[in-house]
């Protein structure tokens, strides 16, 4: 991630330098530890932080059910119900977040969940609470529901109350299935507050994207795996969609699909805009067997995963092409550890830029 601890010291958070934070599914726990406050007021969780958080803690949200007997075991599960109960991930999500409610957060933050009772994605945001009260839910009930995972993790059930003492009740699961990346969601939430002239955005105008920095970090997909074709799809069934190979083929389809509109969006965006610089994409295609799985946490896939984050920065920069729809490297713009040490000094100094003008601002329009 952005690391503005080289230019502004060893306090330096990321939540400091950026207005609004977005994640979905993992991403949005995530989003939740790096803005939650902690007892001094700072940021929970420092970015150098979430990693070892996720090797500690998944065996114990994914339990590996090991063997072939225990594999047929998992696809038979399936057919019940979801693979996994959920009550470990809900009981450290809880302990962590503990009571610290959305308006709290220590930047703004978007995340994105899907009502399933009401069949339409349900966003919190941070800038919406104040029109909708009832958004203003405890960031633990948000993570858990922007988590549940079709087929893995069950759909979660909470009530909220507005300041009128309204009760409002909400059936989640996965923000994956409506914004399984959430940077255009983010925009859109900046975009409606530029329209209703919120000093923190003075003055830019509405599709200013020249004037966004977007950061979109995915989770690695195995597109270059080429793992389905038309030909093996066609002879599936209801069964076939939702299991082949150890993959759940429907889930693949709509993610990935969701993730790649909004990436050729943007880009479409910002290089019309000539503003190439100001969008960053930095995903891995080319993943294969367990890499990509949701839940294989086996301390081999785990260490598996930490070594390809490590690669991708050594990666060059890639963007859409437009013709093709395919990202591709482009080496003009260096690789990802150099693209994103460029972003950290472009936010360092706009930040020391807004404190002189703003001593009580600490807060990006980033």
């Amino acid at each position: 991630m952005v690391d503005n601890q080289e230019f502004d010291g060893e306090d330096a958070r990321l939540a400091d330098y950026f207005d609004v934070i977005a994640g979905t599914s993992t991403g949005g726990l995530v989003t939740a530890m790096l803005t939650a406050p902690n007892e001094k007021g700072r940021p929970l969780f420092a970015a150098k932080e979430i990693k070892p958080f996720y090797l500690d803690h998944s065996p114990k949200i994914f339990p590996q059910k090991r063997g072939i007997f225990g594999s047929i075991r998992n696809q038979l599960k399936l057919l019940q119900g979801p693979k996994y109960n959920g009550k470990y991930l809900h009981r450290i999500i809880r302990e962590k977040l503990g009571e610290t409610r959305l308006h709290q957060t220590l930047a703004n933050v978007v995340i994105p969940t899907f009502d399933i009772k009401h069949l339409q994605p349900t966003i919190f945001s941070t800038y919406e609470v104040k029109k909708s009260p009832y958004l203003d839910a405890r960031l633990s009930d948000i993570s858990i529901s922007t988590s549940a995972a079709p087929t893995y993790l069950p759909a979660y059930h909470f009530k909220s109350q507005d300041d009128k003492e309204n009760v409002k009740e909400f059936h989640l699961i996965d923000g994956g299935v409506a914004a399984n990346n959430p940077a255009l969601v983010a925009i859109s939430q900046v975009t409606k507050q530029i329209i209703d002239e919120n000093p923190d955005f003075f003055p830019i105008k509405p599709m200013d994207y020249c004037r966004f920095l977007v950061i979109s970090i995915g989770t690695g997909s195995s597109k270059a795996e080429k793992k389905y074709s038309a030909k093996t799809a066609a002879k599936w069934g209801v069964l076939g969609w939702l299991l082949h190979g150890g993959s759940t083929p429907m889930v693949d389809v709509f993610t990935l699909a969701s993730a790649d509109m909004v990436d050729f969006h943007l880009s479409v965006v910002f290089q019309a805009l000539h503003s190439e610089a100001n969008y960053l994409r930095i995903q891995d295609d080319t993943l294969s067997g367990t890499e990509v799985s949701v839940d294989v946490s086996t301390k081999a896939n785990l260490d598996k995963l930490v070594k390809i984050g490590e690669n991708l920065l050594k990666k060059p920069v890639s963007r859409v092409n437009l013709e093709t729809g395919l990202s591709e490297p482009c080496k003009d713009f260096g690789t990802n550890e150099e693209a994103l040490k460029k972003y950290a000094k472009l936010l360092s100094d706009e930040r020391k830029l807004r404190q002189l003008t703003s001593p009580h601002t600490n807060k990006n329009s980033k």
